[in-house]
C-alpha cells in the first residue's frame, strides 16, 4: 500500500514568551512579556500528545513561549518549568489529571459553613495537594454574615484546627466586605489561585477584591443548597496595586493523583510531625505495632476529621477498592 503523504510542518517564527492569563478550552490567552500585549493563541495537535496526562496540557499561570505560523494565526510551542501547581483528579475518565493553575505563590481555599456547607475532607484534599506540589495554602471561610450562634462557634473551632496546623484563616462576607481588607493585605502582590466548590462566592469575593472584574454571580439551589456554575473558564484578574487571582470554575469534588501510600502522611504537616516517632519508617498509621500517630488521634494532638482525611486518600492512593481497607484503629 502506498503510504500516505505526510504535508510539511507550518514554518513557526518564534514571537517570545509569555504568561498564559486565560484559558477558554479550545483557545488561550497569553500576556507577552516586556510589552504586556495579549495574544489569542491555539495549540499544536501534536501538542496535546507528548506525554502529557491531563485534560488541559497548557495551565493559566505558565510561562510559554509563542510563535506565529504561515497561516498568521499564534500558537503555544512550547511550556517553561513550572515552579509548582495545583492539580486534581480529572472527571472525564479518559485522562488522568486537570492542572488547576501553575506558578503560584498561594493557594486560597474559599469554603462556607452553610448554602453550600463545603464537606472538610474536601478541604484536606485540597490542602493535602498544595502541599505535595509546595504551593502555599490559605483557607478563606465566607459568608459569615449568614452564621448563627452554631455556625460561629464551629467556624471558631475550624479556625483553631487549621491555624495550629499552620494554615492562615480569614472569615469574611463578600457581601458586606467583611474581612476583605484583611484579605486584600495578604495576596497583594502574589499571585493566587482562589478555588472551592461552586456556590462557595469566588465570583463575589474576585467582585469585591477587583469591581471592574464584574464576574457573573449565580444563586444557590433552593432543592440541593449548592451552587450554580458561574466561572466557565480559568482567567487570571489583576490587583489593583500588584499580584493576581485565578479564578476558576466551581469543582465539586477534589480528587488527588500521583500520591504513593508511604508519602500520604507528609502532606498533613501535623501527621507528619508524630510520624518520625513512629517504630517503622513506613508506617502507615493504621494499627502497626510501634505507631506514634493513632496515640495522638486517640489524645487529640490530631483531629479526628484531619486522621480521617488523611485515610481516604491513603485508600485513594493504595488504588485498592473497598471502603474497609484503612478503617479507623479505634
Amino acid at each position: 500500500m502506498k503510504k500516505k503523504k505526510i504535508d510539511a510542518p507550518v514554518p513557526m517564527g518564534i514571537l517570545g514568551e509569555g504568561r498564559v492569563i486565560k484559558n477558554t478550552g479550545s483557545a488561550y490567552v497569553v500576556r507577552m512579556s516586556g510589552s504586556g500585549e495579549e495574544l489569542n493563541c491555539r495549540i499544536k495537535g501534536n501538542f496535546r500528545i507528548k506525554g502529557i496526562r491531563t485534560t488541559n496540557p497548557v495551565a493559566v499561570g505558565d510561562i510559554v513561549t509563542v510563535s506565529e505560523a504561515a497561516d498568521d494565526a499564534d500558537y503555544i510551542t512550547a511550556i517553561a518549568p513550572r515552579k509548582n501547581y495545583i492539580i486534581r483528579r480529572a472527571s472525564n475518565l479518559s485522562k488522568e489529571s486537570h492542572i488547576l493553575a501553575s506558578n503560584l505563590d498561594l493557594a486560597v481555599l474559599v469554603a462556607t459553613l452553610r448554602d453550600p456547607a463545603t464537606p472538610l475532607t474536601f478541604i484536606d484534599r485540597f490542602l493535602a495537594t498544595a502541599e505535595a506540589y509546595s504551593v502555599p495554602a490559605a483557607i478563606v471561610f465566607n459568608k459569615d454574615d449568614i452564621w448563627d450562634d452554631d455556625d460561629r462557634e464551629l467556624a471558631e473551632a475550624l479556625r483553631n484546627l487549621y491555624t495550629s496546623v499552620g494554615y492562615t484563616v480569614f472569615f469574611m462576607s463578600a457581601k458586606s466586605g467583611d474581612g476583605l481588607l484583611e484579605l486584600k493585605d495578604f495576596i497583594q502582590g502574589k499571585l493566587s489561585l482562589l478555588a472551592g466548590n461552586s456556590g462557595v462566592g469566588k465570583s463575589s469575593l474576585v467582585n469585591a477584591l477587583v469591581p471592574e472584574a464584574d464576574l457573573r454571580t449565580g444563586e444557590i439551589s433552593d432543592l440541593h443548597h449548592t451552587g450554580v456554575h458561574t466561572t466557565t473558564f480559568s482567567e487570571m484578574i489583576d490587583l489593583p496595586g500588584g499580584g493576581g487571582i485565578i479564578d476558576i470554575p466551581g469543582v465539586r469534588g477534589f480528587g488527588t493523583i500521583d500520591f504513593q501510600p508511604e508519602e500520604v502522611g507528609h502532606f498533613f504537616p501535623e501527621i507528619f510531625r508524630f510520624s518520625r516517632d513512629c517504630r517503622y519508617s513506613d508506617c502507615k498509621h493504621t494499627g502497626e505495632p510501634g505507631c506514634a500517630v493513632i496515640p495522638a488521634v486517640e489524645q487529640h494532638y490530631i483531629s479526628q476529621s484531619r486522621y480521617a482525611s488523611y485515610l481516604s486518600i491513603l485508600e485513594e492512593a493504595s488504588d485498592k477498592p473497598g471502603a474497609d481497607k484503612y478503617r479507623k484503629p479505634f
